[in-house]
């Protein structure tokens, strides 16, 4: 028995580990599941919270006062109805073009000088986006300059000489020019992070600098060097405030997310930043229009956060198949799908739309089809636009560094006759600036005023007026504009080309 007793202890005990052993494993098999439900619900719990809503916004803005007298051709422009009007309610639509010429030293700019600005003139441009550095005009924090300042007044006035609008546009590119870009002064960096440089400069592969991230980032995430930014931009607006030449101000330049989360950057960083800008430059100045760009994270959609804010602009930059994959290849349903969507965004903010920025190396094989859909797709939505550049480096400018050459091929594509200023019932078709040619209908319960089609007579020659209807025509050639007056309750069709 004794025997038999000491026979079974070890099986007993052997059974006793297997089914440990076997507990273990099945407590590992179970593990695995719950680990996968665990990963499953934060993705779900992420996802919820890039997408939830947010309230939406008001921005306030004292109404202005008497305006003081504008500017001859140069009416004070506000917005109504998601349009871009004048003191006599016409929609007005604006042509032209971004030009560096203010901006830091890093970036290499090429001058601006008169000739630059009769040329955009003679060729029916009416406006150009006009870059201005944050560097510049807050070299030491609190400090601003004055002499820059000045500087910038100067090239307003010379453009408004030549019948051109002004958009200020507050730029950054890499950030800082302290790390070879545009924008933020030195003293708005954070110099103990490393910049490592993951490509050439300007480039958008910066965006994996060490440094630019984190000075990006501290800019979004706190009021510190926001409310300095602010500062700067009343600085500027408490000296244009009666200058109905200036069209408006573009507050801050492509704004990205990166390396924030896409879409609560949007919702919680942009949108909020928008309406405390509007409040505060505002409060100084309520006489133009303000300007807020997309997320430029690519052509992926901008989280739109509903924004109540008198003279509300949506100016996106478009460069769908140029700076992004896939490339443009001649087929336009890449580049419409986005500005559509860009439109719809507009429409949600509530907004007049106008493009700050688009354009493409006329190098491309494909280029002159880009520009033409490009143009196409920005008509069909009634927006204005800039292209970027004038002056500058390589075969995207019009005008060379030197001065010496202009690209009139690509001053055709891009100098289209379009509507400036049309009242209530009167449209145009497409414009066509190699041959000379623009349709505008005029509808018989249109309302009062003058029509006003911009026309480049640098590369079309005069145009000739062929009209159903008694309609009275003027040119005048300092402005670069065809003036029609079509009698009230008069249904007409003009058909414009080239001499």
């Amino acid at each position: 028995m004794s025997g038999a007793a000491l026979s079974l202890r070890p099986r007993r005990r052997s059974t006793e580990v297997r089914d440990r052993h076997r507990g273990l494993r099945g407590g590992e098999r179970g593990g695995a599941p719950r680990l996968r439900l665990i990963a499953v619900l934060v993705v779900m719990a992420l996802a919820i919270w890039l997408v939830l809503p947010v309230p939406a916004l008001t921005a306030t803005v004292p109404l202005p006062g008497p305006r003081p007298a504008a500017q001859p051709y140069l009416p004070w422009l506000t917005t109504a109805g998601g349009r871009i009007v004048d003191a006599a309610g016409r929609s007005v639509i604006l042509h032209g073009f971004d030009d560096d010429a203010l901006l830091e030293s890093t970036l290499a700019p090429a001058p601006l000088d008169a000739t630059d600005a009769g040329l955009m003139e003679a060729s029916g441009f009416d406006v150009v986006r006009l870059p201005i550095a944050w560097s510049l005009l807050e070299p030491q924090r609190g400090h601003f300059s004055t002499a820059y300042l000045d500087r910038i007044a100067a090239a307003v006035a010379l453009l408004n000489a030549h019948h051109l609008y002004v958009v200020l546009d507050m730029h950054f590119l890499g950030w800082s020019p302290g790390y070879g870009g545009s924008g933020a002064p030195a003293w708005a960096t954070l110099s103990w992070i490393p910049d490592i440089p993951w490509g050439p400069m300007p480039s958008v592969t910066r965006l994996l600098s060490p440094a630019i991230n984190a000075s990006t980032a501290y800019f979004w995430l706190t009021s510190d060097w926001q409310t300095q930014y602010l500062r700067t931009w009343q600085f500027v607006a408490a000296r244009f405030r009666d200058d109905s030449g200036v069209a408006g101000y573009d507050i801050i330049n492509e704004p990205h997310a990166f390396p924030l989360p896409p879409l609560r950057f949007d919702k919680d960083d942009l949108f909020p930043f928008y309406a405390r800008a509007i409040t505060s430059i505002g409060a100084v100045d309520p006489n133009h229009l303000f300007l807020i760009e997309n997320d430029a994270l690519g052509d992926f959609p901008t989280s739109v956060v509903a924004l109540s804010a008198p003279d509300l602009v949506y100016s996106p930059h478009v460069y769908t198949g140029v700076l992004f994959p896939p490339t443009f290849d001649g087929n336009p349903q890449s580049l419409d799908t986005h500005v559509n969507e860009l439109a719809r965004e507009a429409g949600q903010v509530p907004a007049a739309m106008w493009v700050g920025e688009f354009g493409i190396s006329t190098q491309s094989p494909d280029a002159a089809e880009w520009i033409d859909d490009a143009l196409d797709a920005f008509a069909d939505h009634d927006a204005g636009w800039a292209w970027w550049q004038w002056r500058a480096p390589g075969p995207w400018s019009v005008r060379s560094p030197d001065g010496r050459t202009v690209d009139m091929t690509l001053l055709r594509e891009l100098a289209r006759p379009y509507l400036a200023a049309a009242p209530a019932g009167v449209s145009a078709g497409q414009g066509d600036g190699v041959t000379g040619r623009l349709a505008v209908t005029v509808a018989a319960g249109h309302a009062p005023g003058v029509i006003e089609v911009a026309w480049s007579d640098l590369t079309l020659g005069l145009p000739t007026v062929v009209a159903s209807c008694a309609a009275q025509p003027a040119w005048d050639p300092s402005s670069s504009r065809l003036s029609l007056t079509v009698p009230a309750g008069v249904a007409c069709r003009i058909e414009l080309s080239g001499s």
